[in-house]
Parts: structure tokens; sequence; C-alpha cells
């Protein structure tokens, strides 16, 4: 029987601003999520994990197993959950700031390491949550709370960022382009390694770029994924400074490497005797 995606709806009441890029983000990964369960991939095996920020709320209102994770720490929460538990299929969302600023660090090791995790960037290049505080994908001369001069500072290029990084799914999505949100978050759930997707996700209220994007995003046609190369020069053709250049999405570059758990063969081995181990060590503290 397909799962409806309705049933992963939960009472929680929303909390988000009419018209914000989060609820399109939602809607796919609910879509997706109840397309895999009918596919043999349930959703019981599934975690969904957030940082801190107005994307985090996304794991309230998804009846999905879940873990709020502090600041900037999405990943390394993440990455012990997988490391526990390989079979898990976990998920991560995460905002431009969450896991660009506070933690940075983390998402560079976690591409590093092509741990078999999926990253969604909330990315509406902004502090929603704090009401309006430039971020590390703000464009130079963003006027926001703590920056009503404009800030001195320019973007950063995530994706660039995570190719560079050894990422082994790299993509780019828009909140106004649902079934493209679609087709990559499957993709990216679906990899072994680590995957990454940019969602331009729009914040009405503190910096709006709905017109901009509408007229200046295209999705790519006939790229070579698998070309380091290629993938570099897409992602390098708009730096998150420029606001009236082309701004391409898709599936910018996917290649099979090595993962971090490939790294220890005998762990696998020994989960039947590692989990009678934590399985003791839990009953000592009861």
């Amino acid at each position: 029987m397909n799962m409806n995606p309705k049933d992963l709806a939960t009472t929680a009441k929303n909390s988000w601003c009419p018209g914000c890029g989060n609820f399109s983000i939602m809607s796919a990964m609910r879509m997706v999520l109840a397309e895999l369960d009918s596919q043999g991939f349930p959703v019981e095996n599934v975690v969904l994990v957030s940082g801190i920020g107005c994307h985090a709320k996304i794991v309230d209102y998804m009846n999905v197993n879940s873990f709020y994770s502090i600041h900037g720490r999405t990943l390394p929460a993440a990455s012990a959950i997988k490391i526990a538990n390989p079979d898990l299929k976990v998920i991560c969302f995460s905002g431009d700031g969450d896991s660009l600023a506070e933690g940075l660090d983390h998402l560079i090791f976690a591409a590093k390491r092509n741990i078999d995790l999926t990253m969604i960037l909330h990315d509406n290049r902004v502090y929603g949550l704090t009401t309006g505080q430039y971020t590390p994908t703000s464009p130079q001369g963003f006027k926001g709370k703590s920056t009503p001069s404009g800030t001195s500072e320019h973007p950063l290029n995530p994706l660039e960022l995570m190719l560079v990084s050894g990422a082994s799914y790299i993509a780019r999505g828009y909140t106004h382009g649902i079934e493209q949100l679609q087709k990559l978050f499957k993709e990216a759930i679906l990899h072994k390694g680590f995957s990454f997707v940019d969602v331009l996700q729009v914040c009405v209220s503190y910096n709006n770029l709905y017109e901009s994007y509408n007229k200046w995003t295209y999705t790519v046609q006939g790229n070579d994924a698998s070309s380091f190369e290629e993938a570099q020069k897409i992602i390098r053709s708009w730096n998150y400074d420029r606001s009236e250049v082309p701004i391409p999405l898709g599936k910018f570059y996917q290649i099979e490497a090595e993962r971090f758990d490939q790294s220890f063969p005998e762990y696998r081995q020994n989960l039947s005797e590692r989990d009678s181990k934590i399985k003791t060590l839990l009953e000592n503290f009861i």
C-alpha cells in the first residue's frame, strides 16, 4: 500500500511566515519519503536531523524520527547516528548560517570523509529567526540588523566549497521548482556518500529574492555530472555576490567514491557483538 505524503504531517502548529520557501522543501521531502517508503525504503528507517533556525522547525512538522542538534552541530549528531546504525537513512536540514558559520568545520569534514549522509541546505542568505542579520552567503553590501550600512564581506560559494572538500553528490534547487526539488532530494538520499543540496529558500520577511530568482534561475541540461572540471565551471558561474546573472539549478556533480564507513570493514562484521556490549552497558545504568 502506497503511503500518502499527508501521513507524514503532524498536528504541530506551523509558525513559518506565509510565503516562506520552507513550505516547498517540506512538501517535496514528504512526497519523496512517501514514494521511497512504497519502493522498499521504509520511513521507519529514516532519521531527520536539524540545526537551529527557521529551517529546524521542519522536524516538528514531519512525522518521522528526528533529532534536534545545537547550532552548527547538525553533522556531528547525524554522523553519530549513522555510525551507530549504518542501515539508517540520515537526512540533515541546516541553514546557511547554521552550517556555513558555526558549523563550517563539521560541514567540510563530513564532505572530506564522504560520510553517507544527505545535507539539505535551506539557503535563504539571511538569519531569519533572529530577524535579519547577514550570513556567509549574503551578498556584499547586504543591509541587515547587524550591518545597517551594508556588509563589507564577500559571500562564500558553498557548492564550490563542497566540491573541493570531497562531497560526492552536489546539486542546487529552488523552492519555486518543487518537482525539481523532489528529483534532487530523491537522488541525494539514494546516493551512497555525502550528498549536498543547496536550496535557494527565500525568506519573504527579511530577504525576499523571489523576483530575482524567478528571472535569473535556469536548469542545467546535458552536463557531465561525473566531471569535476565541468561541475566547477558551472558552480563558479554564479558566486552568490552578483544578482543579475544566470543562476544554474540541477545536479552538478555525482561520483562513486570510498565512503567513511568502508574504511572500517571489521565494523560491520562486529555489529552483533557491539550491540550486545551496548545493551549490557545500558542495563548497568538502569
